[in-house]
């Protein structure tokens, strides 16, 4: 019942955790366990609806039991189910979000360490690979990781992407980084691009909340985010905490 209320909250544009607190599971959390051990299959060998269990044999529970969590406590401290708190709405137009609909930017952190490695004890560089970025257009070359093949999702989003008309160019070349071992800003949970599956685009064509505090601001077309959303990445013009150069591989959110 507190989903229900929190999603009737986000609807109407006002924060789930005045209404309700974050925590609770939504109700079809099966189906999207279902969708977490298909996008990961290297790593993630089934659900029970209790606990993950990986393919190494550790098993996670999906809940840590907390259904009054504020928004930043389930940022910060998030168990399996709050990463699915809100349905990331892939190839819709881009449009001011709810407050707090951050769809993906809730994460559970010891499950994305099995996968891609702790890279503060060094173990996400030595699986990181350099592809080229839009080499139609002398993009350089980036480098990401290889585990869960985001090396070949983002290799064939840079090729969707140098197929576009010329006026997208601007906003994609330069990008402006992938791996990095660092917190997101303001924060102690970890970015996804300490786990080198995260790349921003151009920087200067694009708008970060923490820049500009007076409402949601895009400049990317949206063109270019479903692209990337069709290869398994989501976007960060997506959230109300916006970050529009943004995009991570997390297919289990997608369709």
């Amino acid at each position: 019942m507190r989903w229900l209320w929190a999603a009737a909250a986000l609807a109407l544009g006002g924060s789930a955790a005045q209404a309700a607190g974050y925590g609770a599971a939504p109700a079809d959390l099966g189906t999207k366990l279902d969708r977490l051990v298909k996008a990961y299959p290297d790593f993630i060998a089934s659900h029970d609806g209790h606990f993950l269990v990986l393919k190494d044999g550790r098993t996670f529970a999906i809940s840590d039991g907390r259904t009054d969590k504020t928004f930043d406590e389930m940022v910060e401290h998030a168990d399996i189910d709050d990463m699915f708190y809100a349905d990331y709405p892939a190839g819709a137009d881009a449009a001011p979000p709810a407050r707090d609909f951050d769809p993906g930017r809730v994460r559970f952190e010891p499950l994305f360490n099995a996968m891609y490695g702790d890279c503060d004890r060094g173990e996400v560089a030595p699986k990181m690979r350099a592809i080229a970025w839009l080499p139609k257009h002398h993009g350089g070359s980036v480098s990401i990781t290889t585990a869960n093949g985001v090396d070949k999702a983002l290799a064939a989003v840079s090729a969707e992407l140098d197929g576009l008309p010329e006026k997208y160019i601007r906003y994609l070349i330069p990008n402006s980084g992938t791996y990095n071992c660092r917190k997101v800003a303001g924060s102690t949970s970890r970015s996804v691009h300490a786990w080198g599956a995260a790349i921003d685009i151009n920087s200067a064509a694009s708008d970060y909340w923490r820049w500009s505090k007076d409402g949601w601001h895009n400049r990317i077309p949206v063109e270019i985010a479903r692209v990337f959303e069709r290869h398994g990445f989501i976007w960060g013009g997506r959230w109300w905490h916006y970050d529009t150069m943004h995009f991570e591989y997390r297919p289990e959110l997608l369709p």
